[in-house]
């Protein structure tokens, strides 16, 4: 095997597929990354594996020889991103080499200065992605796909005891695409139309799905669809009991799916409210980091005091070991007046994900779920769950 590529496509494709690497692999050969490269398209595909996230990138090189290998991932990235940009020769040599020592596979790394030698291992013991058989593909758009996993991934869970929270749930029908996570304490619900893109195949047939998906997986999926050429592409999904793939251009991610019944999530949103606020989106959140540096571990509670005469609410943080901050900010409001509080870190999670200018604010009383969206634009829902103030 023998090719050559430029520092930042190697670098660029080895850092995403790289999180593929597990951190303590149950096999040696899982810390490597599989690079198979082939003469007559001129593609080298990278390939990471950890038995239940799998990630396959592919660039175009020089492709002198074709050959697979399993090359050391940490060790191979460490080099790789240090190196100056310019033109990198890799090229598989013989099984014994004095320079590094014993027998085995040896990869040198030729940048345009310096040279790098690393064991290798043959491809035949790294395993082999997922495939899904008799699936019909169904299309999404990447930006859609990008669009939902923003304002959705924030909002898993991190307990792996809650093992079903820690994705999000993808319910993927006919004309919309819904996305939505929670970790028990607050909701975010993503609703987008499901256009396929003009480049998807036709496919009218396509099962209607429902699947929780690990968030870990989802992360890396936003990552490299931000990196692809064209948010307008079609992203093809295919999925079988137990397992989930996304595959467009030359990338390809597959991932376990979570087993479990996700929760009625629908069945927590509030069907009409007694208060409704308009606010400025970037000036509440401006001022709750502001009055952030006031919370801390025992107490991240922030106070909300609506005040439908002065058309303004009111943010209070109190910590007794510390100080306390307090910011008011104008607000349209309809209903009356009332003290709330949340988790400072929620709220803020919340407004950030929440693409619009202006937010809607909706809630009943002072423990009652409340709802946050964006006025006009895309359709999404948060849901945070008030605590109790203490008096």
């Amino acid at each position: 095997m023998k090719l050559v590529c430029t520092q930042s496509d190697l670098s660029t494709n080895l850092s995403l597929t790289s999180r593929a690497v597990p951190s303590r692999p149950t096999h040696p050969v899982l810390a490597n990354v599989l690079l198979n490269a082939d003469a007559e398209t001129n593609q080298v595909s990278l390939t990471a594996f950890d038995l239940s996230l799998g990630i396959r990138t592919s660039f175009t090189a020089e492709v002198l020889e074709s050959g697979t290998i399993a090359l050391p991932a940490k060790l191979l990235n460490d080099i790789t991103s240090r190196l100056n940009d310019g033109e990198i020769t890799l090229e598989e040599e013989a099984t014994s080499v004095d320079d590094v020592g014993g027998e085995g596979i040896i990869v040198t790394l030729t940048p345009e200065s310096g040279r790098y030698q690393l064991r290798a291992m043959g491809a035949e013991e790294f395993p082999e992605l997922p495939t899904i058989q008799d699936s019909q593909a169904l299309y999404l758009s990447a930006e859609v796909l990008i669009e939902g996993l923003r304002g959705s991934l924030f909002a898993t869970s991190a307990d792996e005891t809650k093992q079903v929270l820690t994705g999000v749930h993808l319910k993927v029908q006919k004309d919309t695409l819904e996305f939505a996570a929670t970790d028990g304490h607050r909701l975010a619900v993503v609703e987008s139309t499901n256009v396929s893109p003009e480049d998807a195949p036709k496919n009218d047939t396509a099962n209607e799905l429902e699947v929780t998906v690990p968030a870990k997986a989802l992360r890396e999926l936003e990552k490299m669809l931000a990196h692809s050429s064209s948010s307008e592409e079609a992203v093809a999904l295919y999925f079988d009991q137990g397992q989930i793939v996304f595959e467009w251009q030359h990338q390809r991610l597959t991932s376990r799916t979570l087993e479990g019944q996700y929760p009625a999530y629908r069945q927590l949103i509030p069907a009409s409210f007694e208060r409704d606020l308009a606010l400025d989106r970037k000036q509440f959140l401006s001022a709750l980091e502001r009055i952030a540096v006031f919370a801390d571990q025992k107490n991240n509670v922030v106070k909300v005091s609506i005040d439908s005469a002065a058309d303004e609410i009111t943010l209070s943080v109190e910590s007794q070991d510390i100080g306390s901050g307090r910011e008011s900010i104008p607000a349209q409001i309809s209903g009356e007046d009332i003290d709330i509080a949340f988790n400072i870190k929620y709220l803020m999670e919340g407004l950030k994900a929440l693409p619009a200018t202006e937010i809607v604010m909706q809630l009943n009383s002072n423990l009652t779920p409340v709802i946050f969206s964006p006025s006009g634009g895309l359709k999404m829902t948060y849901l945070a769950m008030p605590v109790q103030l203490r008096e």
